[in-house]
């Protein structure tokens, strides 16, 4: 009986240390996602930015 609890006892930090590597690599995951999430937004405003920017400068060459 004593050996069989001290099993399950030894068994228990093995199993919250394979707990907490999971939710580690969940929470870098989500975290890596947020971040390119971020500089894909940036781009993408920088991109539209950069077409008004053209657009106008277009206008500006033809009309005036």
């Amino acid at each position: 009986m004593a050996r069989e609890l001290e099993q399950s006892r030894s068994k228990t930090p093995i199993v919250r240390k394979a707990v907490a590597g999971v939710v580690l690599i969940a929470v870098v995951a989500l975290a890596i996602h947020v971040v390119i999430g971020l500089v894909m937004a940036v781009f993408w405003v920088a991109v539209v930015v950069a077409a008004i920017v053209a657009v106008l400068w277009a206008l500006k060459t033809l009309v005036w």
